[in-house]
């Protein structure tokens, strides 16, 4: 990135020519800051800039007011931080934030065609069979995320298999869509120790049963029974990919390139 020369305000030129303003020069005095912001954005205009990103830290949460008087809008935030955006020219391109939870499910199957099932204690009775599982922490691969659920809910070890489908769905927590993953897992242990404070109970039940159940999800049945029949796409890495294995994943069918 290219250093924007100013006397004002410190910041930076992106390659999408918007300003990313460097949020350990703003100071801390609002009527110096807004005084600052009214003219570097002048400055920024002129040198045709699109877009000015700013990010304010929590112990300079006082800044935030001047910052939506001068124009800005919420763009995020963290708990430690916001991000406001400004667009300086019409039309100007501003991506949306993150808009997806990522959550993952176990399906252990055991050389006795059994299934690792659980009941969750805050679910109201009856309480139906899920699989163990739960969600993705930022920057954590879907393949590390669900073996560490399946171990914190249960207490089984496991190997990851394959990648058996997902589901996709609008309206969730917070007005945001969700991605639910199910992936095939092979045990490595079977004594079972559940995690008291969210499972009620967790067994080895017969596949076939799961599959059978009155109460079993839909999805989940045929996930089940896709995992009977063997299918599933599994994680791969082409050694021509010009990406990290730390930032990347890759799953195919039939496993072509070489394994994980």
């Amino acid at each position: 990135m290219t250093q924007i020369e100013t006397s004002l305000l410190a910041a930076t030129l992106n390659r999408f020519h918007g300003v990313d303003v460097d949020p350990d020069g703003l100071g801390s005095d609002p009527e110096a800051f807004a005084d600052r912001l009214t003219r570097s954005l002048a400055t920024w205009r002129d040198d045709g800039a699109k877009v000015v990103w700013l990010d304010i830290s929590i112990d300079r949460a006082e800044l935030i007011p001047a910052a939506a008087k001068a124009g800005f809008t919420f763009h995020h935030s963290d708990p430690d931080r916001v991000v406001m955006t400004l667009p300086l020219v019409p039309g100007a391109v501003i991506p949306p934030h993150a808009t997806h939870y990522i959550g993952a499910g176990g399906l252990v199957l055991n050389d006795r065609q059994e299934l690792l099932v659980i009941t969750e204690r805050l679910h109201r009775p009856p309480r139906h069979y899920k699989l163990p599982g739960g969600a993705l922490m930022p920057g954590e691969h879907l393949v590390d995320a669900v073996i560490r659920e399946v171990w914190e809910e249960t207490g089984i070890r496991t190997r990851f298999r394959a990648l058996m489908g997902f589901r996709h769905w609008h309206g969730y927590r917070f007005g945001k869509s969700d991605i639910y993953c199910i992936c095939r897992l092979d045990p490595l242990t079977e004594e079972i120790t559940i995690q008291e404070d969210e499972i009620a109970t967790c067994q080895w039940l017969p596949v076939e049963q799961y599959i059978s159940g009155e109460g079993t999800h839909p999805f989940n049945r045929q996930m089940a029974a896709a995992a009977l029949r063997g299918e599933g796409l599994v994680p791969t890495w082409f050694e021509d990919y010009d990406r990290s294995r730390k930032t990347h994943e890759i799953f195919v069918p039939g496993g072509t390139g070489t394994a994980r």
